[in-house]
């Protein structure tokens, strides 16, 4: 611990990252973009946590789902809970859900796999004072670390809202108490970054600490953790599992929309969404749903894949 809290010690240097990259085109999510909370080992919270969208597990059984106190639906393809104004899905509820959530999972993989190669923009965003960013902008491109990332005070990320950032970490991101990631309008009229077109790839495990404040896609190889008070816009995609303290997540849906909380406003990473007679799927209705107030439910169509991008050379 003393090891940690000395790293935060360190006099942060305000330096501004521009890539030389005028546009990055988004990681493709796929059925992963329908939730705010997605993981193969399970989901847990201390109460009360405040989820705005849907959760899932898979291939682990909803037992792993604690803290919620989960009602299940009449149908038993979900369940539902005060904590989230969503949807809970894991891989024993009826069908259509387990196939559904295999192949939620299987593209929440392929995401972090592309997410993971791409190539870094330029020199200078490799290895960004060696993962010790507290008091640094960030511009549009894709930056990559060979350490972990931390920061102790408040970063921020500057852009457009087409602008799309990829930060790639081989180890785990750490963020300390109170500090916050802050979005910054570049001024070109078209509105800030947005957090679905902020990516973050981590290698390790993530840990935010209390009071801390997120913004972006935490695509995380391991484990998620959100401590006391800490909160995010954006979505958890986690291979292995994710513990909140009171935490507040929100879809990114709901920002773009939040009278209604509705599917109208997808993710950036999405251009379009086909609507099919198969919209039963997932607990999917074809008209609002009044007594889910604010959910966004999940959307039974695949959104188109982005252009071929630039990977890293194997």
């Amino acid at each position: 611990m003393k090891v940690f809290k000395s790293i935060f010690t360190v006099i942060s240097i305000v330096v501004t990252l521009t890539s030389v990259v005028s546009a990055v085109p988004p990681v493709f999510l796929g059925k992963a973009a329908n939730f705010v909370i997605l993981t193969k080992a399970g989901i847990s919270s201390v109460p009360p946590s405040l989820i705005k969208g849907n959760i899932g597990v898979s291939p682990i059984a909803s037992t792993a789902m604690t803290g919620f106190g989960l009602s299940a639906d009449p149908s038993n393809s979900f369940s539902t809970s005060v904590q989230i104004k969503g949807r809970a899905y894991a891989a024993n509820y009826a069908i259509p859900t387990p196939s559904e959530m295999t192949a939620t999972i299987s593209e929440m993989e392929a995401a972090y796999t592309d997410a993971a190669g791409r190539q870094f923009s330029s020199a200078a965003n490799l290895n960004v004072q060696s993962g010790l960013i507290s008091g640094m902008t960030f511009k549009s491109g894709v930056y990559t670390w060979g350490t972990d990332v931390m920061f102790g005070s408040d970063i921020y990320i500057k852009g457009s809202s087409s602008d799309v950032f990829i930060f790639q970490s081989s180890g785990n991101f750490v963020v300390g108490s109170g500090a916050k990631i802050i979005l910054v309008d570049e001024g070109s009229g078209g509105g800030g970054p947005r957090p679905e077109n902020i990516m973050w790839q981590i290698a390790g495990f993530l840990d935010a600490g209390t009071t801390a404040h997120l913004e972006g896609i935490f695509m995380v190889k391991t484990h998620a953790v959100f401590k006391t008070g800490s909160s995010l816009n954006g979505r958890i995609l986690s291979q292995t599992a994710c513990t909140l303290d009171s935490a507040t997540i929100v879809d990114p849906r709901i920002l773009q929309n939040p009278s209604t909380g509705d599917d109208e406003n997808t993710e950036g990473d999405s251009t379009e969404v086909d609507s099919s007679d198969d919209d039963e799927d997932m607990g999917v209705d074809s008209t609002e749903d009044d007594s889910d107030t604010d959910e966004p439910v999940p959307i039974d169509g695949r959104p188109e894949k982005p252009a071929a991008v630039k990977t890293k050379n194997k």
